[in-house]
C-alpha cells in the first residue's frame, strides 16, 4: 500500500514522527508532500509541489496541523483522505488558551475550520475517545467519522537510562535557573517540561512546590510559553528556592534531563481540554520507565490506572499533587513497580509499530467506504 502524507505538518513533531515511523515499520510505502508554511499560506506552494511530484498512491493522510490544508486536499484528489485532526483549533486557541472570546469572529472562524475539515475527510484521527466525544458534540459530527489512535512517542529517543543521578548534570540545570535556586546533594528531583499553556496548570505545580518547600525536593521546570512570566512571578513572590526554571531544550535532549528525575509530571489544569488529552510528556515518561504523576481525567482513564501504571491526583489541586509526590518519594518500591508497569504498557501497546498497525487496519476499511455515504450528514 502506498500512502501520500500531505500538508504543512512538522515531520519532527511527536505525533507526526510516530505515525510516519509506525507506518513505515508496517511496510507502508510513504510519499511525503510537505511545505513548512502556516495556515492558508501553505496552500499555493503545496499545490504546486503536489503537481511536481505527480504521486501515485492509494490514500492520503493530511498530517497535523491540517485544518486549512483539508480544503486543498479534497480539491486535488478523489482518493480516500484520512485527516489527523489531533486537536481542535477552537478547543486549543479559544477554550484553553483563551486568545479570543467565544463569541468573537475568530472563534467562529476556528469552529468553521474544525467542523468542515472533518466533514471533508473520509476518516478523522484523534488521540482519545474523550476528544472524539468533544468533536461529536461541539461540531455536530457523526461518531463513525472518527477513530482513536494514541499518541505514543519516539522510542529511539525516549527509553530507560541509567538511574544514577549526576551532580555535574545538575550544574547545567543550575546555570539556567532563576537566581537563588539551590539543591541539597541528595535532593529528590521532580521533572516537568512543557509550553506553559493553561491545560498544563504550571501554577498548580508552583503552589505544590510551596507546600513542599521544607522537604528535600527540587522542581525542574523546563520550557517557556503563554503563562511562563506569570508563573515565574508567582514563584518569586513566594520566595521559592526549590524551583529551577530551565530554558527550552532540544527535543532529543529532553531524555537527559528526565533521566536525572525521580518522578515526572503530566498536566494539572482545570479547563475543558485537560479532560480530553493524554499529553506527549506522559508517553515520554512511560517510555523512559519513570514514575508519572498527572491529573485524573476521563482521557487518562482510557489508558492508565492510578497506582498501576501512573499516579493520579485531583485536577488543579496542589494539596493532592503534593500528597502524591510524597507518596512516590516515601514508597520507592511502589514507585518502581508502577514505573515498570507503565514501561511495559508502552512496550505492549504504544510503540510506533503497534500504532502504525492500528492505523493500517483502518486504511483497509476506509478504502472500502462509499464516500458518498460518508459525506452525508
Amino acid at each position: 500500500m502506498t500512502v501520500l502524507y500531505f500538508g504543512n505538518y512538522n515531520s519532527s513533531y511527536s505525533r507526526n514522527r510516530v505515525l510516519i515511523k509506525g507506518l513505515r515499520q508496517n511496510g507502508v510505502k510513504l510519499i511525503e508532500c510537505n511545505v513548512r508554511k502556516s495556515g492558508f499560506r501553505a496552500l499555493i506552494p503545496l499545490f504546486f509541489k503536489y503537481l511536481r511530484l505527480n504521486p501515485s498512491y492509494d490514500l492520503m493522510i493530511v498530517g497535523f496541523p491540517g485544518q486549512e490544508v483539508m480544503f486543498l486536499a479534497r480539491f486535488i484528489t478523489k482518493k480516500p483522505i484520512i485527516f489527523d485532526a489531533f486537536t481542535s483549533h477552537y478547543g486549543g486557541y479559544i477554550l484553553d488558551r483563551k486568545y479570543f472570546p467565544t463569541k468573537s469572529l475568530r472563534a467562529k472562524y476556528y469552529r468553521f475550520l474544525d467542523k468542515w475539515s472533518c466533514k471533508l475527510a473520509d476518516l478523522v484521527l484523534l488521540d482519545t475517545n474523550a476528544h472524539i466525544d468533544f468533536f461529536i458534540k461541539e461540531f455536530g459530527l457523526p461518531k463513525e467519522k472518527f477513530i482513536r489512535i494514541f499518541v505514543g512517542t519516539d522510542s529511539d529517543i525516549f527509553y530507560p537510562r541509567n538511574d544514577e543521578k549526576s551532580d555535574d548534570k545538575f550544574l547545567v540545570h543550575h546555570e539556567r535557573s532563576h537566581e537563588g535556586s539551590q539543591r541539597a546533594p541528595a535532593s529528590y528531583v521532580v521533572h516537568f517540561h512543557g509550553h506553559y499553556i493553561p491545560l498544563q496548570g504550571v501554577r498548580h505545580i508552583i503552589e505544590t512546590a510551596k507546600i513542599l518547600e521544607k522537604e528535600n525536593i527540587i522542581f525542574n521546570l523546563i520550557g517557556q510559553g503563554q503563562t511562563y512570566k506569570e508563573d515565574k512571578k508567582l514563584a518569586e513572590r513566594y520566595g521559592l528556592k526549590n524551583i529551577n526554571f530551565i530554558d527550552s531544550v532540544p527535543y532529543d535532549k529532553l531524555p537527559d534531563y528526565m533521566a536525572e528525575a525521580d518522578v515526572c509530571l503530566g498536566v494539572f489544569g482545570d479547563n475543558p481540554k485537560t479532560d480530553l488529552v493524554i499529553p506527549n510528556k506522559i508517553y515520554e515518561a512511560l517510555a523512559m520507565g519513570k514514575p508519572v504523576i498527572t491529573a485524573d481525567t476521563p482521557a487518562i482513564r482510557e489508558l492508565l490506572n492510578d497506582r498501576e501504571d501512573v499516579f493520579l491526583c485531583l485536577k488543579a489541586n496542589p494539596e493532592s499533587l503534593a500528597g502524591k509526590i510524597l507518596l512516590v518519594k516515601n514508597q520507592p518500591s511502589l514507585a518502581r513497580k508502577t514505573a515498570e508497569k507503565g514501561r511495559n504498557l508502552f512496550e505492549r501497546k504504544l510503540k510506533e509499530k503497534f500504532l502504525g498497525e492500528e492505523l493500517l487496519k483502518n486504511f483497509r476499511a476506509v478504502k472500502q467506504l462509499d464516500r458518498r455515504s460518508m459525506h452525508k450528514f
